[in-house]
């Protein structure tokens, strides 16, 4: 019957698939509905363009380490199930990331290239973040099942190493606008030495077999 949901026939395992990608998505979601119902109700501050900016920032910054923690996470739980989302997070780390620079450049700056250039090149921070961003460009591009058969396996990999300097930068990005409290980007910066810290213990070990 077509009023019936496309779930209802499936099996148990699928259905179970399908409502956990849509928590997935959902969760992953919920940060932009809930700085777009605090920007609609006034609710971020006596600059709410700047707080939505940043804001969309810290996120993407979230969710780019995130995605760094999946593989970790998924090995010391013995749940390899979990790497099959590690694409969707890593596609809403680019999201939050382009909203924060559209918003930067559309809302705040209103297009006006002379006087974007001009904080790119006079202030680093922003010249950092841009790096970042540009990065993760061909990341997001190549995160395709038909990328990863056009470029190999091989190369593929090689590619996607760039989140190794991405995230650094990111963080970094983060510090250096930070005026008064550091401890949020320290804390992100701990988190990532940890996840990259792991990495290369496991290379280490790896080579030693």
């Amino acid at each position: 019957m077509g009023w019936i949901p496309a779930f209802a026939g499936m099996s148990g395992e699928k259905t179970k698939d399908r409502l956990v990608y849509a928590a997935v998505w959902l969760a992953c979601l919920a940060p932009l509905l809930w700085l777009t119902w605090r920007l609609l109700s006034g609710d971020l501050g006596a600059n709410p363009i700047e707080a939505l900016i940043r804001q969309l920032g810290v996120w993407g910054l979230r969710f780019i380490l995130l995605s760094l923690a999946i593989t970790p996470a998924a090995r010391l739980l013995r749940q390899p199930r979990l790497i099959r989302f590690r694409r969707t997070v890593g596609l809403f780390a680019f999201a939050y990331v382009l909203l924060h620079w559209c918003t930067y450049i559309g809302v705040d700056q209103f297009f006006d290239w002379a006087a974007i250039l001009k904080d790119i090149y006079k202030r680093p921070f922003i010249t950092i973040g841009m790096t970042a961003f540009l990065l993760l460009i061909p990341l997001t591009v190549t995160s395709t099942n038909a990328a990863i058969r056009a470029l190999g396996p091989v190369r593929w990999k090689r590619l996607h190493r760039l989140i190794y300097l991405i995230a650094p930068l990111g963080v970094l990005h983060y510090y250096m606008l930070v005026k008064a409290d550091h401890r949020p980007p320290l804390i992100y910066a701990a988190v990532l030495a940890v996840l990259l810290g792991w990495r290369v213990f496991e290379w280490v070990r790896k080579r030693r077999r």
